[in-house]
This record gives C-alpha cells, structure tokens and sequence, in this order.
C-alpha cells in the first residue's frame, strides 16, 4: 500500500490530475483533524492507536501497512506545512515510548518491523537555500525517525513540477 499525505486544496489536487495506483491512500485536510496534544495516550492508554477520536485517530497502524509513503507540501520556513505536520505529530504512534542510539543519537524503537521509503515534494515561490538546507535536514531526521530504508527529497517552484515528478 502506498501513503500520500498531502496539504493541497481540493481544486489544487484535482488540477494535478494525478493517476494513483489502486492501493494508494490519500491523507488530505478534510477539516477534522485535531491537534496532537502531546498526552501520550497512544503509547500508554491504547498503544498504537491516537486517543483523540477523528479521522486521523489510526495513522500509525496505516504506516505500518506502507510499503511507499510519499508527502506534498509547501515548504513554510524549512519545515512542513501546519497540516502535514500535524499529521506527522499524530502518527508517533508507529513507534514505541522506549529510546534506542543510533549514529550517537537517541531515537524511539520501532513498533513495527515493517520498513517503507520517503518521498517528500516541497513546493513554494523563492525558496532560499537556508529554507531547503533545514527542509531537507528535517526530511532526514523524520527519515531516521521512522526508520525508513530510504529518502528522497525535491523542491519545487510550483505544482506543474510537482506534477511531473510523481507521474
């Protein structure tokens, strides 16, 4: 199963024109998803699972499930769209509370054995180079994060090239 998690409009995406492959999963703002509120009740009251009741509530089941995941979003000072970021904050339930080091770092330990790669398309006008260098930073910290087997990271002046790159 594939994951595209994306902060476009629906006019934005529809204009894209995207074919996706039948077992894609489309993560998109419908308005309802709640702000993680960082109680850690996915890791204490119902492991794996967000305790805040929306939409959103089983993203870290899904990306257990993922065999490719794949994020569209503007690029706001290095980092993620609001949304996008939103939807990352709420799937920390992929992981486990308990700390691993890896590369002198410290990290959260896996809940699941289940490995995908990253693909993240940042889009934006006049991005400076700074912008990109923290982008892509965070693209690989999450990376690691997450424990994906691979990154890949692009950025992008406007949706055309968005566009091209996923077909």
């Amino acid at each position: 199963m594939r994951i595209l998690i994306h902060d476009l409009t629906p006019q934005e995406f529809t204009t894209l024109g995207l074919t996706l492959a039948a077992d894609t999963t489309v993560i998109s703002d419908s308005g309802t998803i709640k702000n993680c509120i960082g109680c850690f009740g996915c890791w204490v009251k119902t492991p794996g699972k967000c305790v805040l009741k929306d939409d959103y509530q089983d993203l870290g089941q899904l990306l257990s499930k993922c065999d490719e995941l794949t994020i569209v979003s503007r690029c706001l000072y290095g980092s993620y769209s609001p949304f996008v970021r939103n939807v990352l904050d709420r799937s920390i339930s992929f992981l486990l509370p308990y700390f691993m080091y890896k590369n002198g770092e410290t990290h959260h330990k896996p809940r699941y054995e289940h490995r995908f790669p990253l693909s993240v398309h940042f889009y934006g006008n006049d991005l400076t180079k700074k912008e990109q260098d923290t982008a892509r930073e965070l693209v690989e910290a999450n990376s690691i994060n997450f424990h994906c087997t691979g990154i890949k990271v692009s950025f992008h002046n406007n949706l055309q090239s968005v566009k091209e790159e996923l077909k």
